[in-house]
This record gives structure tokens, C-alpha cells and sequence, in this order.
């Protein structure tokens, strides 16, 4: 299992399904509501912006790395620790002692991607008996998480934790966040989180983005900030071909020209906009702050780049060879790609890296010969890529302003635990439930039953992770091969400006880019023009983003980076 692996909405984070909950808590704040008004001090912290440099000094927790279990693969270029073997259950060790939790009650808004298990399920009853607290869960479809998520903050009845992706971070939302939920910083800041050992070996740069509205808020999922969007081949079918994967974009091309056969229902590959971007060293993310960089001592926004126009006019070439599958140009979303991948019906499409596993474990118990890879990023001209990091956290849980000390405390002993490395009893009690209802073990490794594979899922591990790591005793191979790759990637990979930042844009602005990606869409699909994407850029600088380019630079004269 992955833990810091998260399942994205389908077909990735879209800026354009956020619209509808950002609406919400507009018109919360157009009515009159008390949502944002009290956003300019005291324990809301500040409005807008961000904090780094000697201001997030006094506001981060101290570091002290986890020494339970050494990893046999050691993170490198900003990779993830990997763990090839399994542990031996009488050599798990314990990094929490003792049941923390005071015996209280915690209500947790959550997303989850399937159908919500029943609450009073043996690995829910398990993990509150292990931590002494009693928590209920409010799970919402993952899907439409967002319009959720803007309603509840939109009105006075917040759950006690709320947990947010990243990818819903944006309109209204993050000053949403400085208004309604906690500052932890008093539990946590500087050697304070000592008292909670599995937080303090978080990494640092997964907590400087937990810095919301000035102050510490959220409890972060570490993550890798080494690109997480692989392109993914048929490695049985490549070394049947004997076909090597591309070195450019050219040789991309080419090669799936000659791979794709339309008449014998086979195509080279979906659409390959996210990779289109690493190829072109666009900056990329789906933080908008992460669009930003300076360049020749000017602060330039991606959609202003000739890579960005580059990347959307390869990717549009792939569509216009017929060399992309059918289901991409019609955008349908009920047949996905990773799907008509595992069923031969193209050959390279590229998605978050944690599919290597999951499409793995799949399809090894149908097609025992069944073998995908990664390919290293290629560019657009043969020589090395150029990469940029995105987040180093990416899903956030939130306290409730309105929550007692009490309560925020009976939360962080939850994270606390959930945070615990792999190797201890508390990590696979999270991750795997409870022996013999929810997993078996089969050679020494822990696997899921069908009711652990239903019930064990977007909840606990959502409140709070270990730093990065990839363990697949099951299938090593998998495992070596996710690390080494990141290792790779990770070599070629640069920070922006604003990497590691959570940043507050100006209302005015927040939305002003939001159209970018459907007009992307559209061109790659040969419905627009190039030039039309030319022209929006002109309109995005006149309705705003020549002064959002001086805000930021402003932002980032006056705090500095976090690099």
C-alpha cells in the first residue's frame, strides 16, 4: 500500500469543478454572512498573501526523523523512501505507547472515492479503541467533494475536522480557511510538537504549506515534490515489439504513428497533455501560485511562455495524427484511460504515479504475463528534461475555530497515530484494519479482504501521514521501480518561486485563470486555435493579470521564498 498515493477526482484535479462551491461561499459573503469579515487579525491571522523566511521560523514545528525503521530504498532528489520487504508481525514496533486520547467525540468531513462503510465497522471500532477517541465520519463523495466543501464553509455548522485536497484550494476557498478553522500553532510550533513524536519527523516543507492566513492550520499528507504524473507503457507489449520508449517528442510521435492501429482497435495512447508540459518544462501543478517564476529578473506567469504554447501544440499534433484514442476526444469519463490500458486498447497514458501499483496488483491476478512502466520524462529535443516541483503536501485536515483545547487535542493524538512509519503496529493497524476481518496475511504480507478493501479507505489515513514513502512487499519490483523513477526524475527536477507556499490570492484575482484549462482542451482537440490561446493571455494581462504579477512579485520581495 501507498498512503501518501491519494485518488484524485476522475481525470485528474479540474479547476473548472470548482467553480460551484467557490459560487457558495460568494454568495455567503454577498449576503451578508460573517465568513470572510473577520479575516484581518488575531487568531484569523492575515487575509491574504503568505509567510516564510523568519516569520515561518517562529511558526513551524521543530524536525526530529524517525529512526523505527531504516527504509531499504533511502529517499534521494527529493524521492520517497521505498520498503521492498515485508515486516515480520513480531518485530513490529510501537511508536505510540500510550492511548493518547481523552475518551471525547470528533465529527471528521472527509472525501472518499466509493461507497461509504458502515459506521460502526471493526476497523473504526479498532482505530478509536487504539487512540481513545470516539470519532464519527462524515464521508462525501470525492467526485463532488468541492460543492460540498463550499457549502459547509459557507454556513456555521462545521464539522470539528474538515479535510481539504489541495485541488479545492482555490476561489474563496483558502480565506475561507483563515476564517473558519484553528491555529495549531500552539500545540505544535517550534519543540511543542516533541509532545506528538510521529508529527515532528513530518518534513518541514509539508509543514511551511500548512501555513494558512499567517498562521499554522492544517495537519498536511507529506507528499514526494518530484512531478507525480508518470507516463505509464505496456512494457509486455513494448518488449514484444521490440520497441524503445522515446527520448523526445519527435520520436514520441513517431513511434505512435506506428504503434496505433485503429482498423484492429488499438491506439498509442490518451491524451498526453500532462506530460506534454513536463516535456516542455512548463510549470506546472495544480497550485496556480506554482505558475509563477521568476525568469531574466521578471516575475512571468506559465500561460505566458512559448513551452506552455509549445506543449498544448504537441499535444494537439497527437490528436490530429489520430494516434489518441477515441474516448479522449469525446472526453468520456466512464470508460478511463487507465481501463482501456490494462485492456490493450492503447498503450501509454500517463497518470499519477501510485497507478503503477494499483493497475499492477489488478491485472497480475487475470494476465500473469501483464507488465507496465514508467518512462523516464522525455523533452522536446532529445536532451535532458526540465521538471518543477510541485507541493510537498497536497490534502490538509483543518480544526474548527469553534473546537474546545480539548478537542484539539483529541485531533492531534489522531494524527499522531495515523502518522506513525511503516514497520509499526500503529501504521498497519491505519493502513490495514484489524487481522482477520480486514486482512489476512499470505506469506508474511498483509492483504485486504474483500471487506478491508471496502471499509479500510479515505479516513484515518487522511488525518495525518508519515514523510513520503512506497511499500509493496508484495510486489518489490513495483516498489523499486516507483522510487527509482522519482530518484530520476527528481535529478532534473527545479523549484519555482513560490514552491512550498500556500498562498491567499486577492478575491478579485482568484479566478482569473480558470478558463485556461478548457481553452487547452479545446485546442489540443482541434475545436480552437493556438491563436486563440494567444488572445486569452492578452485578456487575462488586461482584466488583471499584469497586477497580479506585481502582487506576487511584491509577495515575494517582501517574504521571500521558501526554497
Amino acid at each position: 500500500m501507498t498512503p501518501n498515493a491519494v485518488p484524485a477526482p476522475a481525470g485528474g484535479p479540474s479547476r473548472r469543478s470548482f467553480l460551484a462551491s467557490t459560487a457558495v461561499v460568494t454568495a455567503a459573503v454577498a449576503g451578508g454572512m460573517p465568513l470572510l469579515a473577520a479575516c484581518g487579525g488575531g487568531q484569523e491571522g492575515r487575509k491574504e498573501g503568505t509567510t516564510s523566511g523568519r516569520a515561518a521560523q517562529k511558526i513551524l514545528p521543530s524536525y526530529v526523523a524517525s529512526s523505527v525503521v531504516a527504509p531499504d530504498i533511502p529517499s534521494k532528489n527529493g524521492s520517497a523512501a521505498g520498503f521492498t520487504k515485508a515486516i515480520a508481525m513480531d518485530r513490529l514496533k510501537a511508536s505510540v505507547p500510550d492511548k493518547a486520547g481523552s475518551g471525547g467525540r470528533l465529527k471528521i468531513m472527509a472525501p472518499l472515492w466509493g461507497t461509504p462503510p458502515p459506521g460502526g465497522n471493526p476497523y473504526y471500532k479498532a482505530m478509536n479503541e487504539a487512540i481513545g477517541v470516539q470519532v464519527t465520519w462524515q464521508n462525501q463523495d470525492g467526485n463532488t467533494y468541492d460543492e460540498k466543501l463550499g457549502a459547509v464553509l459557507a454556513s456555521s455548522d462545521i464539522p470539528d475536522v474538515v479535510v481539504v485536497p489541495g485541488w479545492n484550494l482555490m476561489g474563496k476557498i483558502p480565506s475561507a480557511v483563515n476564517a473558519k478553522f484553528a491555529d495549531l500553532g500552539p500545540y505544535l510550533s517550534g519543540d511543542k510538537v516533541k509532545a506528538y513524536p510521529n508529527l515532528a519527523a513530518v518534513p518541514t516543507d509539508a509543514w511551511q504549506r500548512s501555513i494558512f492566513g499567517g498562521l499554522l492550520r492544517g495537519i498536511p499528507m507529506p507528499a514526494s515534490y518530484v512531478t507525480n504524473i508518470a507516463p505509464f507503457y505496456r512494457k509486455d507489449v513494448f518488449d514484444q515489439k521490440g520497441w524503445q520508449p522515446p527520448r523526445s517528442t519527435d520520436e514520441f510521435l513517431a513511434w505512435a504513428k506506428e504503434a496505433t492501429d485503429a482498423k484492429g482497435g488499438v491506439w498509442a495512447c490518451a491524451d498526453m497533455k500532462w506530460t506534454a508540459f513536463n516535456a516542455f518544462g512548463v510549470l506546472n501543478g495544480s497550485d496556480k501560485a506554482l505558475w509563477w517564476n521568476m525568469k531574466d529578473g521578471k516575475l512571468v506567469n506559465r500561460v505566458e511562455t512559448e513551452e506552455y504554447l509549445e506543449a498544448v501544440e504537441w499535444a494537439r499534433k497527437l490528436f490530429a495524427a489520430g494516434v489518441v484514442h477515441p474516448d479522449d476526444m469525446a472526453g468520456k469519463t466512464t470508460n478511463p484511460a487507465s481501463t482501456r490500458f490494462t485492456a490493450g486498447k492503447l498503450l501509454v497514458y500517463n497518470q499519477d504515479v501510485s497507478d503503477w501499483f494499483g493497475k499492477t496488483s489488478e491485472q497480475r491476478t487475470q494476465n500473469a504475463k501483464f507488465e507496465m512502466a514508467a518512462m523516464d520524462v522525455f523533452s522536446h529535443d532529445g536532451g535532458d528534461p526540465l521538471l518543477w516541483a510541485v507541493q510537498p503536501a497536497n490534502i490538509f485536515a483543518f480544526v474548527s475555530k469553534k473546537a474546545s483545547e480539548q478537542r484539539i487535542k483529541d485531533f492531534l493524538a489522531v494524527a499522531d497515530f495515523c502518522a506513525s512509519p511503516y514497520g509499526t503496529k500503529e501504521w498497519l493497524l491505519t493502513n490495514y484494519g484489524v487481522e482477520g476481518a480486514d486482512y489476512t496475511l499470505k506469506d508474511g504480507v498483509p492483504t485486504k479482504t474483500t471487506k478491508g478493501v471496502n471499509e479500510v479507505l479515505g479516513a484515518f489515513d487522511y488525518t495525518g501521514d508519515p514523510a513520503p514513502f512506497v511499500a509493496h512487499p508484495d510486489f518489490p519490483e513495483v516498489t523499486r521501480g516507483m522510487v527509482e523513477w522519482q530518484q530520476r526524475m527528481g535529478a532534473f527536477t527545479k523549484k519555482s518561486s513560490f514552491y512550498g507556499l500556500t498562498i491567499t490570492e486577492p478575491s478579485r484575482w482568484s479566478n482569473l485563470a480558470d478558463d485556461f484549462e478548457q481553452l487547452e482542451d479545446d485546442v489540443i482537440r482541434g475545436r480552437k486555435k493556438v491563436g486563440d490561446v494567444q488572445q486569452a493571455v492578452s485578456d487575462w494581462r488586461k482584466r488583471g493579470g499584469d497586477d497580479l504579477r506585481d502582487w506576487y512579485r511584491k509577495l515575494l520581495d517582501e517574504n521571500g521564498s521558501a526554497k
